[in-house]
């Protein structure tokens, strides 16, 4: 019997159950029932495992088969806090439901369960709810420091959200001694009291040997550090530079003026830009992306390992790529005086930031310089001599650049495109892999311009495939959730910004209104930060969604196949769409494919950010540890019952515990987000600035721990 038969068979099954008129039987009364011959009795005791593993169906204690919803039961993501207790995120949306710690049954983070309901929300407290059962396990394995006690030992999970210590028994610690970093295999999971039992399978090294703190969480991401031997043999034969059969079917873009701008240690350079100025005043974009799709062939071991790692991860101290060196950094990298093979996206725009033109082709460029984006900004904003004596070719491309810049956001800031100015971290090591340096990222009009040009390329993209109604991959950005808009527009209130709604409903351009105003304010980063967490992840569709934040009706990620498998995915459907192949049969598989493609593409993209973003925590605490006693200047991120949070200038955010502070009482105002001294009378604020002193930071933890500066807490 064939797959799609047998799914079919199993959707038979489950309609019958989730029938208005079905009353709860048991299996043989289901099968008697749906008529299933005695051959095919074995299939339907299978497709019936698979619908409860699935949790879809629930078999009652009497044996009954029946819909979760019925006994108020649902699936979902479970996240469990250090302390035991944890919460349910449920798959169908809503708010959390908390699970007490004697209800978890076992559950680990991450894990897919089917939960019930015990209470319901009410007077502003969450939900309460069981475990039911776990239905699929996040994680096998996990990374922990190792702690021998009398022949057997235990495993403290780098990640502390799980509760528990992992027991290793006797013989099962693989010769691992008390701190060494170690990866271990989870072979029994444990219950509400029992704690989970594993062997190591891995010795990282000593917890404090140089580089093993990033090691860890490579491991703890389950992060590819390297190609298999048949990718390896798969590329062997690429060439290193193109031929002219490569050229076939092309156009020749190699007489155009057309540079690179990027960052200064960037090494692989997937676009290129080129501009002329039109007779009719308008301006000739070309955006020139790199052919990835020309050298990763579908269903090659070097496409199916791009599509598992969905992403190239960026961390503190390295890269781990999504296509091997020898092509992100060589034949597919659009490097400065060497012939290489783009799909290119050529736009008319005229003086209102309008495509009033596009096209979109196979093609070849000679890129004439590769330009940092420091030097950009140099030439544009401090017209230093040396750079504009070296790159005088280029010098009026570039102000006709800046100007078309201009024109873009402009264009967009009408639309109510809104724009997140949160800065981001850059953390500088030295040669033993310590922290030297901690400070923002520097955004320029350089930076604005290269994103400018990849924002209207994507939007042209996705706009044109929309309209050839071919599969495609969309970058989606939904409406916020009602309950975040809620919780953001009191905070907002607080400060005395007011959001206007239409319909109920927010428009970007408000936000974008709300932004501006706040703009040069003190509390202007901390609006920002709280109106960015009310909106919905972005992620990637099959359909398109539109992107709110852009207030874009089409956006697609076209311009970094060489870093995201969405981009390479979609440059793989333009030119089978360019070569009339996309039809009939073809068509068929794609747009059954797509949803999936989409979904995994999402998934990678969270994990490579959560695992960029512990990096980044884990490092950040271990440059606090040699500032201990140091002063600094900062702003109140954050307030909660039990402390007020600070950003420091580089980035840097930290705690002050109020349990840290005995001899004060504090009283926290949620509605008004201020903090109350009880005794001193003094009131902190979201966004005042304030001084604080380094007392203490955990690596492990991630954590860095503050208190306020005596005497001189505000200025």
């Amino acid at each position: 019997m064939q797959e799609n038969q047998i799914q079919e068979r199993k959707e038979k099954i489950f309609s019958c159950i989730q029938n208005s008129a079905y009353p709860p039987m048991k299996r043989k009364q289901l099968r008697v029932m749906m008529g299933v011959p005695e051959e095919d009795r074995t299939l339907f005791e299978h497709l019936l495992s698979e619908l409860l593993a699935e949790g879809r169906i629930v078999e009652t204690k009497r044996g009954k088969l029946m819909l979760p919803e019925t006994l108020q039961m649902a699936t979902g993501i479970f996240q469990s806090h250090p302390r035991g207790f944890g919460f349910v995120t449920p798959e169908e949306g809503g708010e959390d439901i908390f699970i007490p710690a004697a209800h978890t049954n076992g559950a680990l983070p991450k894990d897919r369960v089917l939960y019930r309901i015990t209470s319901s929300s009410s007077d502003g407290r969450r939900a309460e709810g069981e475990i039911v059962r776990v239905l699929e396990r996040s994680m096998q394995r996990m990374v922990g420091v190792y702690e021998q006690i009398r022949g057997f030992g235990f495993v403290i999970p780098d990640d502390k959200k799980m509760a528990k210590d992992i027991f290793i028994p006797r013989g099962s610690a693989m010769g691992a001694v008390t701190g060494h970093k170690v990866v271990v295999e989870i072979t029994k999971f444990g219950d509400a009291v029992q704690s989970p039992e594993g062997e190591v399978i891995e010795i990282l090294g000593h917890i404090n040997d140089p580089g093993i703190d990033i090691l860890s969480v490579v491991r703890r991401f389950e992060l590819p550090e390297t190609f298999s031997e048949e990718v390896y043999q798969e590329i062997e034969d690429v060439a290193d530079c193109i031929t002219e059969q490569d050229l076939c079917g092309r156009e020749d873009f190699r007489d155009w003026l057309t540079i690179t701008i990027d960052g200064a240690d960037a090494k692989d350079l997937d676009d290129a830009v080129s501009l002329h100025k039109l007779e009719n005043g308008n301006f000739e974009l070309g955006v020139h992306i790199a052919d990835v799709s020309y050298y990763v062939k579908e269903h090659t071991a070097l496409d199916k390992e791009a599509y598992e790692r969905g992403t190239s991860v960026y961390l503190v101290d390295r890269v781990i790529p999504m296509l091997p060196h020898k092509l992100s950094n060589g034949i597919c990298s659009l490097n400065p005086q060497v012939d290489r093979l783009t799909l290119s996206c050529i736009m008319e725009i005229d003086t209102k930031g309008q495509v009033c033109d596009s096209r979109i082709t196979p093609s070849v460029i000679h890129s004439d310089f590769r330009m940092t984006y420091d030097a950009v900004r140099e030439i544009l904003e401090e017209q230093t001599p040396e750079l504009l004596e070296t790159y005088a070719t280029i010098i009026p491309m570039l102000q006709d650049m800046e100007q078309l810049r201009q024109i873009l956001v402009e264009k967009r800031k009408k639309r109510g495109s809104v724009n997140f100015d949160v800065p981001e971290s850059k953390i500088i090591l030295n040669e033993k892999g310590e922290v030297q340096e901690i400070r923002p990222y520097e955004r320029s009009i350089a930076t604005n311009l290269i994103e400018e040009f990849m924002l209207v390329c994507n939007e042209t993209v996705a706009e044109y495939f929309y309209w050839q109604e071919i599969p495609f991959v969309f970058r989606s950005h939904q409406e916020p959730d009602t309950e975040k808009t809620e919780k953001m527009e009191q905070f907002i209130r607080s400060f005395g910004y007011h959001v206007k709604k239409k319909d109920g409903e927010i428009h970007p351009r408000e936000i974008q209104r709300i932004l501006a105003k706040a703009e040069g304010t003190p509390e202007e980063h901390v609006i920002t930060k709280v109106m960015l967490r009310s909106m919905m992840q972005a992620r990637y569709t099959a359909d398109n969604q539109g992107h709110f934040g852009l207030a874009a009706k089409y956006y697609c990620h076209f311009t970094s196949p060489i870093r995201r498998y969405p981009d390479l995915q979609i440059h793989r459907l333009i030119r089978k769409t360019l070569a009339g192949e996309m039809s009939g049969k073809q068509e068929a598989v794609y747009r059954k494919k797509m949803p999936e493609v989409a979904l995994h593409c999402s998934k990678r993209e969270r994990i490579a950010e959560e695992a960029e973003r512990d990096t980044n925590a884990m490092k950040k605490a271990e440059y606090m540890l040699t500032k201990i006693g140091q002063e600094f200047d900062g702003v109140i991120s954050g307030m909660t019952n039990w402390g007020i949070f600070v950003e420091l200038e580089n980035t840097v955010e930290g705690l002050i515990a109020f349990s840290r502070i005995p001899e004060e009482y504090f009283t926290y105002d949620e509605k008004q987000m201020i903090v109350t001294a009880k005794y001193s009378h003094k009131i902190y604020r979201m966004g005042q600035k304030i001084r604080v002193v380094v007392v203490d930071a955990s690596k492990e933890l991630r954590t860095v721990d503050f208190m306020f500066v005596p005497e001189m807490d505000t200025f």
